[in-house]
């Protein structure tokens, strides 16, 4: 009875629909590396990010005039401006930048330090206050899945590796400001209006840096670039963003360290590329590395 007293009580629901909403938030962005690869090697980083934040901006646009959303409030325009710089602009420049010197692979090195960073800033900018043992959780996780990048035979490049970095940090501020946001505005609209407000800027620079001729752009380069706009930019953020605001931010960020894993069930199921035993071991630890991190972030 008492446990049932317990899935029934609606704080406990909030926090379960927290963690699925965010789970399925990782599951999306764990294809923005690679596809971000791919679309660098024919398109201009900066094209790149201008073009996914302007489709994704529109799309947002169209949802909010559909559902007939009130504007934000005033004090609400600053968070979204951060949002907009850490997630719009921010991450998705840098790491398009960083990728034309190193591989998505290597990029895994710091996806692992990205849920300490969302962490961060959920005590920062959220006023979240994990106990001691959380933070044990959350650096062990990182720290396996640091180690299992690095154990690759990853070769360093600093300016690449400075980029991504930087990326991290904008990312992670973005994160925690979206989901203190989301409490009051939304999940959705956080993300929706964050895009809309960087139109004006984004449109403009897509039509002057757009290349002369779109002619011997592949496929595979266009998929990509479809991905990030439609997926990456917008509705991973739906469920991301919800599921912050309800799990925790600190809490609910530590399931990023999932992400470098779900590549590899990825390629294991539809490229049949061999998962070696290592792999499964570091991915079962950096699971209850992140159930301990959820069962100490209150």
């Amino acid at each position: 009875m008492e446990r049932i007293s317990r899935l029934q009580n609606p704080t406990t629901q909030r926090t379960a629909s927290g963690w699925l909403n965010g789970f399925i938030g990782v599951l999306i962005f764990s294809g923005s590396l690679p596809a971000t690869r791919v679309a660098v090697l024919e398109f201009d980083p900066v094209f790149l990010t201008v073009a996914r934040a302007t489709i994704a901006g529109l799309l947002a646009l169209c949802l909010l005039v559909l559902f007939r959303e009130k504007r934000p409030a005033r004090h609400q325009l600053l968070s979204l401006a951060i949002v907009a710089l850490g997630v719009v602009v921010g991450f998705p420049l840098l790491t398009a930048l960083a990728l034309q010197y190193v591989s998505s692979a290597h990029s895994i090195v710091f996806v692992g330090l990205l849920p300490l960073a969302t962490a961060a800033f959920g005590v920062l900018r959220g006023g979240e206050r994990p106990r001691p043992v959380f933070w044990i959780f959350s650096v062990l996780g990182s720290a396996l899945v640091v180690g299992f990048a690095l154990s690759q035979g990853l070769t360093a490049n600093p300016a690449g590796d400075i980029l991504m970095l930087l990326a991290i940090l904008a990312c992670g501020l973005g994160y925690a400001e979206g989901a203190k946001l989301s409490r009051t505005l939304g999940g959705w609209q956080v993300i929706s209006w964050a895009l809309v407000l960087s139109l004006p800027v984004m449109i403009p620079l897509t039509w002057f840096i757009a290349p002369s001729s779109f002619t011997g752009i592949s496929t595979g380069a266009w998929v990509s670039l479809a991905y990030v706009s439609i997926f990456s930019m917008l509705v991973g953020f739906v469920f991301w963003y919800r599921g912050l605001a309800q799990g925790g931010i600190a809490a609910v960020g530590q399931l990023q360290l999932l992400q470098p894993f779900f590549g590899l069930a990825l390629a294991a199921t539809l490229l049949h590329e061999q998962v070696s035993i290592g792999m499964l071991g570091v991915t079962v630890a950096v699971i209850l590395c992140v159930a301990g991190a959820r069962k100490f972030s209150k």
